[in-house]
């Protein structure tokens, strides 16, 4: 069917419990965006049925409408404008709906529930510093598809009965698409955000919907994931067996152009194998919206330049895949704030020199962490360390690299060439660090961890700390 607009109604048979048709009297209100409510149920006899073209008995399963769904007589999850329940064919029926109305409050009556129009967001969310570098989804069509992409049935992070932490989710365009969802897909949805101007937008989803929290501070921060078990919004999510992917907790997050989201990946993946951060309530799936210049850098095969330490940590640790396809994303402007004067980009490629700046290609992916973790959290602290270093010289030979790891370090070529080793447990030291595969990596590793003079893990620790911070600094 056409989408509705304002006023207009429309009519629709749908049977119902005990066999009749009901006559549903569509009367469009705009509801979040570009959600429509139903004002008026009736319902008609068999001979009316027979007036208007329609068989007694014939069914009408499922119904589209705007951005709602209607199966069975089951009211999808948003806010109703009003329902008034005039006659009903069944008194089950007339229970659901009553229970769907009380549920959900009206967004007409809570300002700053439904967004801005799409052209005026430069008004309403001017590019300032506080937001400068941040990027968020403003296209709604756009929000429903990354929305449905991370709960698929193809999706890795697929599961129902979700309680999601959505960080830096903007004036919330997608955080609406979340809960236009069929609820049983999301039983929670905490939303991480300090931005005033975002914040405004946000709060209303709290009245509007009881799974909505609001927390207004920064997903950056390790302390906001402590007030979040301080305040009790996690304390229905279980610590589950690593032999599986965690039934509930469920991380989404727009990552910033800067160096703060750079660190924030890093630390995500990081995250993993140490099972900290909400891993420790076990392989947590992620869904995360980056610019197309970070994910390179993620999934960089061995021997290309964009090749580092966050990339092999991530192939060490997680499934990663495209939620959707990243072309459906392009250009820039037609989907994501802040829509910058000419921002887009060719269906084709973009502009490397300009990589970090907003306006750059996104891409949505979902990741989930391996049952079988490579890095151990013991041996964490020792490849940060190794990778770190390595990486500082990444198209230098690793026989070179390896005297800068530690006085004497070049001691361990011998372990990694000996003859006595199994061909596939011999590096080829010859190779350039950029060029060495994970199983190169872990026999590094392997050798670094033995060599009785390997810094101790407080050194290394020390050493990871300063780099931290360095970072941060700059």
């Amino acid at each position: 069917m056409a989408r509705a607009s304002c006023g207009q109604k429309h009519e629709l048979f749908l049977d119902v419990d005990n066999g009749l048709f009901t006559h549903l009297e569509l009367v469009a209100t705009r509801v979040l965006n570009e959600t429509f409510a139903i004002v008026a149920v009736v319902t008609v006899s068999a001979e009316k049925c027979r007036d208007r073209e329609r068989q007694p008995g014939q069914s009408v399963r499922d119904f589209t409408f705007g951005y709602g769904r209607l199966s069975s007589c089951m009211m999808p999850p948003f806010a109703w404008s009003s329902l008034s329940l005039r006659q009903v064919s069944s008194a089950r029926t007339a229970e659901r709906l009553a229970r769907v109305s009380r549920r959900h409050k009206s967004s007409l009556s809570i300002p700053k529930a439904d967004l801005p129009p799409l052209d005026e967001w430069r008004t309403y969310f001017p590019n300032q510093f506080a937001a400068k570098e941040r990027v968020s989804v403003r296209n709604p069509a756009t929000a429903d598809s990354l929305a449905k992409s991370y709960f698929h049935p193809k999706s890795i992070a697929a599961g129902k009965g979700k309680i999601i932490i959505e960080a830096f989710p903007g004036p919330g365009q997608l955080s609406r698409a979340l809960l236009r969802l069929p609820s049983s897909h999301i039983s929670k949805l905490i939303i991480l955000e300090d931005h005033p101007a975002y914040l405004e937008y946000l709060r209303p989803l709290e009245q509007m919907d009881p799974r909505v929290t609001v927390i207004s501070k920064s997903g950056f921060e390790w302390d906001t994931y402590a007030i979040l078990e301080e305040t009790g919004v996690l304390d229905d999510v279980e610590t589950a067996s690593w032999d599986n992917i965690h039934p509930q907790l469920h991380f989404i997050s727009h990552i910033s152009h800067n160096v703060k989201g750079e660190q924030l990946v890093a630390q995500l993946f990081r995250c993993i194998p140490a099972k900290s951060w909400l891993f420790k309530y076990g392989r947590v799936p992620m869904s995360l919206i980056l610019s197309q210049s970070m994910w390179d850098r993620v999934i960089a095969p061995a021997g290309a330049m964009a090749r580092c330490k966050v990339g092999v940590i991530a192939e060490a640790s997680a499934a990663l895949q495209n939620s959707v396809r990243p072309t459906s994303l392009l250009p820039y402007d037609n989907h994501f704030h802040p829509a910058l004067a000419g921002a887009a980009r060719s269906r084709t490629g973009y502009n490397k020199s300009d990589a970090k700046k907003v306006g750059q290609p996104m891409i949505s992916v979902n990741v989930v962490p391996f049952a079988e973790q490579i890095i151990t959290p013991q041996s964490l602290d020792a490849w940060d360390y190794v990778l770190r270093r390595m990486f500082v010289m990444k198209s230098t030979p690793v026989s070179k690299a390896l005297g800068y790891l530690a006085a004497g370090a070049s001691s361990l070529l011998t372990p990694l060439t000996s003859e006595d080793l199994p061909p596939d447990e011999r590096v080829d030291v010859k190779r350039r660090i950029k060029d060495l595969t994970l199983a190169d990596w872990t026999l590094v590793l392997r050798a670094f961890e033995n060599w009785p003079f390997a810094p101790s893990q407080e050194d290394m620790a020390i050493a990871s700390s300063f780099n931290m911070h360095e970072a941060r600094a700059r």
